[in-house]
């Protein structure tokens, strides 16, 4: 029977970042995905690489510093392995905010500089200010991840659930339906699939299309919603955090929410179509911090739980489990992120 020396149970981007990375050390790594890789929680994010969003919690703010530092490399290596261009946007965010105080790292926009860098934009009471930060298409982000991954020589094994990882007889084991693998080491990267204490948070989102393809350029952070440009001239509305368990329905009520909070912040969207909406299920923890690192259980690491930030988080991700994996030392300190703050967590 062959045997692996990692085996990743999840194909999205936490998993196939890992799988690359690993496979550029040397390593012979299997992915298992339940679905099609690469099309659950993170084809269905939003894109933004918001390090400073003053919801991250405090504990995980210098991890995504570091990981928004690894992005531009990171884009760099998939684009190159994938022949894939994932709109890697670098225009910056305008943040508006209730607030007249100027947040760290924010830089205070008057009315004038506001309109310059953004005409149709409507601040209305809110204070104004822009953020050096980037964005990401998830779905060609995904596509070129995949690409990478196989061309890498990982194999990715598509509708294979993993249904139970363990220990046997010294080496792991995953058990799928009808399957069994066997490898040194396995990870549970199954994102809102990766059992307790991590559960699915629901995201609805969708997308405008403007007669204007220039209508906006940076991403715009609000109160009420965000909106994410696209190079191809669409924006992206989101988004709704639902406890709903696994429903991925899309609720018209919900889309028609989000396009009138588009239309409060730019006006002119009230004549675009939405052209798309869709619901993706982000990997919650009572914390809002990831689980990331060894399970107690020699050979099993989860790497998952990584809620709104799963795009952002994957170029460090991938390097500090790597290096766990491989047994090195890493400078990325993860101890807040241990998954023995919880009761237990499935392998």
């Amino acid at each position: 029977m062959k045997t692996w020396d990692v085996i990743i149970a999840g194909g999205g981007i936490i998993g196939l970042s890992l799988a690359l990375e690993l496979r550029e050390r040397g390593a012979d790594v299997l992915v298992l995905e339940r679905g099609e890789p690469g099309r659950e929680a993170s084809a269905a994010a939003a894109g933004m690489l918001a390090a400073a969003d003053p919801e991250t919690p405090m504990d995980l703010r210098l991890f995504a510093a570091e990981s928004a530092r690894l992005y531009p490399e990171f884009v760099e290596k998939l684009q190159a392995a994938s022949g894939i261009n994932v709109d890697f946007r670098r225009q910056g965010t305008i943040v508006l905010l209730e607030s007249v105080d100027t947040p760290p790292g924010h830089i205070k926009l008057s009315v004038d500089e506001l309109t310059r860098l953004e005409p149709a934009l409507q601040a209305g009471e809110y204070s104004a200010f822009f953020l050096h930060e980037n964005s990401v298409d998830p779905d060609l982000l995904l596509q070129a991840a995949v690409k990478a991954t196989r061309n890498a020589g990982v194999e990715i094994l598509s509708h294979t659930f993993a249904q139970k990882i363990s220990l046997q007889n010294g080496h792991v084991e995953v058990t799928t339906e009808g399957r069994r693998f066997i490898a040194r080491t396995a990870v549970n990267c199954q994102g809102a699939w990766a059992g307790a204490p991590v559960k699915p948070r629901k995201g609805q989102m969708c997308y405008l299309q403007p007669l204007n393809p220039g209508l906006l350029n940076h991403v715009v952070r609000a109160p009420e919603a965000y909106l994410v440009p696209r190079s191809s001239g669409k924006i992206l509305v989101g988004a709704t955090v639902e406890d709903t368990g696994f429903d991925k329905s899309v609720k018209p009520q919900t889309v028609e929410m989000l396009h009138r909070a588009a239309c409060v912040l730019i006006p002119e969207l009230a004549s675009a179509p939405v052209v798309q909406s869709w619901a993706g299920l982000r990997p919650g923890t009572p914390d809002d911090l990831p689980i990331m690192g060894e399970t107690g259980i020699p050979g099993i690491l989860v790497s998952s739980g990584h809620f709104r930030n799963g795009i952002l988080l994957a170029p460090a991700a991938a390097r500090v489990m790597a290096d766990l994996i491989m047994g090195r030392s890493s400078a990325i300190d993860i101890s807040s992120f241990s998954s023995t703050r919880f009761a237990a967590v499935r392998g």
